[in-house]
């Protein structure tokens, strides 16, 4: 630990503004002056006491519950104190002055610092502390669930026996490097190779299965495009279930962005209503064109594209050229089939519609084709609900996936020499060294100052 991170620390832990109950959280090596400054007594360890809190003169600020959990039986593994009094911004903050006033060398906590310590102190490894933050920030019922196995340890489990077990294959591989006469022997006699095999496949379901989990921490951004008057408003609105997007007839309603958050199957989808591409972008006012610009700004940054098509304007000439010059631009943008889902709406309008096979036709106005959607959506974004939907998987952050696809990298490099008909043993450990460490990356086993600040950096002040 640097010097800085004895220092003991206090911060309101909940959020601002009123509240019925709000909390000022202190860690440290040594609470005791504080809680007797404050309390006016010692507190029974692990249990609730209602009594006041006291200024410096002796008259109650506010009265409330303190509990007191003794290091290093406490969130940070220090002595913790928590003031639960009322929710009041003045009250709480009178409260915080009057800790930082009792006991000198208390200082404000900086963001992230409480769990900060919890990892340092060995409470928590780097991929729990990290599902703190997931579990406070979770926006779907399934990303809360996933970042709360993430924080019981369930994906750290699981890559510490991934770990485990490339440790003992290092040590195989690590030991015959003294004896080089029977390198090889030793080599398949102990089945390295299978050995490899085997961890590639259990790595091949965490990487799995940490997708998955990104997918509901993030979720995907998907644009709505297509020419003015397609339904790419009433189609949020149909997604999203509310009017939010105003639907008129009359085109280049949609000046600018309309974006909403929704979910399907706890995965967040963050739905961007973008205006009408018009086939001439020198049409129409100058707040339009604006609005068509910034519709190609948010293609270019999406995840995905919904190019919605009219099927009661096909055949028409001028809304056909103005198709084509769109998907052209989309092609040209790199818009591929990857990323690139074609909706034909309007269904309702027409008797049997035809549809391009990539595609599937929908009313936004009557539903008709709406699940169908959401499921290609799903797909689109990466989603395997065959697998057991979010049941069993654990959140995961963009770092997680490089470092495991690091690790299936040089799991594969390893595998190439083992393979080879001279296998070159000191690269076979070098490879499986470095795979090693990328897997101590996720849980901290391996970490850098930069990397801790950054990640604790973004927590909230009082976590």
């Amino acid at each position: 630990m640097l010097p800085r991170d004895h220092d003991p620390i206090v911060a309101i832990a909940t959020a601002a503004g009123r509240g019925a109950v709000g909390i000022v959280r202190a860690s440290g090596r040594d609470l005791r002056p504080l809680i007797e400054a404050v309390c006016g007594r010692a507190l029974e360890a692990r249990s609730a006491t209602y009594l006041p809190f006291r200024d410096a003169a002796g008259e109650a600020i506010d009265r409330g519950l303190a509990l007191h959990f003794p290091a290093p039986h406490s969130y940070t593994g220090e002595d913790v104190l928590e003031l639960q009094a009322h929710g009041g911004p003045v009250v709480l903050q009178l409260l915080l002055a009057r800790c930082l006033e009792a006991m000198p060398a208390l200082r404000l906590a900086e963001p992230g610092e409480f769990t900060q310590r919890a990892f340092l102190n060995d409470k928590l490894d780097l991929a729990q502390a990290e599902a703190v933050a997931d579990l406070i920030d979770a926006s779907t019922e399934a990303a809360a669930r996933s970042a709360g196995r993430s924080l019981a340890g369930a994906f750290s489990a699981e890559v510490k026996r991934l770990a485990e077990q490339l440790l003992r294959l290092r040590m195989l591989v690590e030991a015959t490097l003294d004896f080089p006469e029977e390198d090889i022997d030793f080599i398949e006699q102990a089945d390295a190779r299978g050995q490899l095999e085997h961890i590639a496949a259990q790595l091949a379901k965490v990487r799995e299965r940490a997708h998955q989990g990104a997918l509901l921490r993030e979720g995907i951004t998907l644009v709505l495009a297509g020419q003015p008057n397609v339904g790419k408003s009433s189609l949020l609105n149909a997604l999203a279930g509310a009017e939010l997007a105003i639907v008129t007839p009359i085109p280049g309603t949609t000046r600018d962005k309309v974006s909403q958050t929704i979910q399907i199957e706890g995965v967040p989808l963050h739905v961007i209503d973008t205006a009408g591409l018009r086939e001439d972008e020198t049409a129409g006012d100058e707040v339009e064109r604006i609005g068509m610009q910034r519709s190609w700004a948010a293609i270019a940054d999406a995840d995905a594209v919904l190019f919605l098509h009219d099927l009661s304007r096909i055949g028409e000439p001028a809304y056909d050229a103005g198709e084509s010059r769109i998907a052209g631009r989309l092609a040209a943008d790199g818009a591929g089939a990857v990323r690139l889902l074609h909706v034909f709406n309007k269904a309702d309008l027409v008797g049997a519609p035809a549809v391009a096979e990539d595609g599937l036709a929908l009313s936004a106005a009557t539903g008709e084709g709406l699940p169908v959607l959401r499921a290609r959506l799903l797909q689109l974004a990466g989603w395997h609900a065959e697998a057991g939907g979010s049941e069993g998987v654990f959140i995961a952050r963009a770092r997680h996936l490089q470092a495991l696809e690091r690790t299936r990298q040089h799991l594969e490099q390893a595998a190439a020499q083992l393979a080879a008909r001279e296998p070159a043993l000191d690269l076979l450990a070098e490879d499986l060294r470095l795979a090693h460490n990328a897997l101590g990356e996720i849980t901290g086993a391996v970490s850098a100052d930069a990397l801790l600040g950054e990640i604790f950096s973004r927590f909230c002040i009082g976590k």
